[in-house]
């Protein structure tokens, strides 16, 4: 029997072997085929002795839109990014992927999940920009399932009666900074809240 297999902690069997990983992508508009992805963010999350999940590791890249790329001026507007701003220090798609993907490799490992999937807010379209990028650089160390997500506005819809970002955390008591949002590091940072608040949430009424 193999090692993953054997040596699974409670976040394996919670998730039916999944790891748990918010994503939030910032972008120069709609199209992942066309259009350059500006920020990345993954929160990895876990189980704690309660079994009660938790975010525990925040990884982050500013992006350098890729050769060809298309800036879409409302996009741009809409979230405040100014691509070739250089304290931004940006890196190419291929060391942005290594900065996400590495870090959950080694948490897979440590935990025994044999794929990571994606947690996002409307995550059609994070998974989309993601699984672009990956075929645009052929990259090798994608840990991501390739359909499969879990979505807080889904949850939000049936938790608090709201699917919009803001408004779902606000309704789950948590503080939202509406200048800060449309950041992948806070805008990803505040999803992994509201899907922690809910699935512990949750845990506790099956527990009644």
């Amino acid at each position: 029997m193999s090692k993953s297999k054997t040596n699974k902690t409670s976040i394996a069997k919670r998730f039916r072997g999944f790891l748990p990983v918010v994503v939030d992508i910032e972008t120069a508009g709609l199209n992942p085929a066309t259009d350059a992805i500006l920020e990345i963010a993954a929160v990895i999350l876990d189980l704690d002795e309660n079994k009660k999940i938790h975010p525990v590791e925040t990884h982050f890249a500013h992006v350098v839109p890729f050769e060809g790329a298309n800036l879409d001026k409302e996009a741009l507007e809409f979230n405040g990014i100014d691509p070739y701003q250089p304290l931004r220090f940006a890196v190419e798609e291929p060391q942005a992927l290594d900065i996400i993907c590495k870090p959950i490799h080694q948490a897979m490992q440590k935990t025994g999940c044999y794929k990571a999937v994606l947690v996002g807010h409307n995550p059609t379209f994070d998974i989309t920009f993601l699984q672009a990028a990956i075929k645009r650089t052929n990259y090798q160390n994608n840990p991501f399932h390739a359909f499969t997500t879990l979505d807080t506005a889904t949850l939000a819809a049936l938790a608090y009666e709201h699917t919009v970002l803001a408004v779902a955390v606000k309704k789950a008591g948590i503080e939202f900074e509406v200048q800060q949002a449309h950041s992948a590091l806070y805008d990803a940072t505040k999803t992994a809240e509201l899907f922690c608040k809910i699935i512990n949430r949750w845990q506790e009424l099956a527990r009644q």
